[in-house]
């Protein structure tokens, strides 16, 4: 083979090496583009500056389901969620207020809620995924594919609302 020919084909090799150390492809178990996974169980969608984050629904013991997840307006513009819709079923939500001013997100379920959301009559089984819609009173609708989860684990202590109480004490003898 010619000085110039194996020159060439040295330079061919090296570079072909260089590309797969260089951007991490290899054919192995271990390739770092397999090894990407999903960080949490939520879905999540955008329309325009509107965005759903780690939307999912929790399955309860009574066949409803608990919705659990974030919604965030990122734009100047306010618009607020008109309506959630769970496999076609109407979410009710504790506050009423579902308005989306920029940067101040609509929080369902868990230490940091402002709301909650409760689709009655579910009947979706863990581990099953239900199509979800969200509306907006200006931007486009946002449809999900959201998972369902059992009432377990991280998500053990996720349910309804409970309904405000009023305490009575004992009158005094």
């Amino acid at each position: 083979m010619p000085l110039k020919n194996r020159k060439s084909a040295y330079l061919i090799a090296i570079s072909a090496s260089l590309t797969l150390v260089l951007t991490g492809c290899s054919n192995g178990t271990n390739a770092p583009t397999r090894m990407i996974r999903q960080v949490t169980d939520g879905v999540e969608g955008a329309s325009g500056s509107i965005n759903a984050r780690d939307i999912l629904i929790v399955a309860q013991p009574d066949g409803s389901g608990v919705l659990v997840g974030t919604i965030i307006n990122e734009g100047a513009s306010s618009d607020a969620v008109t309506a959630i819709k769970v496999n076609s079923i109407a979410v009710t939500f504790g506050n009423k207020n579902l308005a989306l001013a920029q940067n101040a997100p609509v929080v369902f379920a868990g230490d940091s809620a402002t709301n909650s959301g409760v689709v009655a009559g579910l009947n979706a089984k863990p581990g099953t995924r239900v199509p979800l819609e969200i509306d907006f009173a200006n931007s486009a609708p946002i449809q999900l594919s959201a998972l369902v989860r059992e009432k377990a684990d991280i998500y053990a202590n996720v349910g309804p609302a409970a309904p405000a109480t009023v305490s009575t004490y004992p009158a005094k003898k």
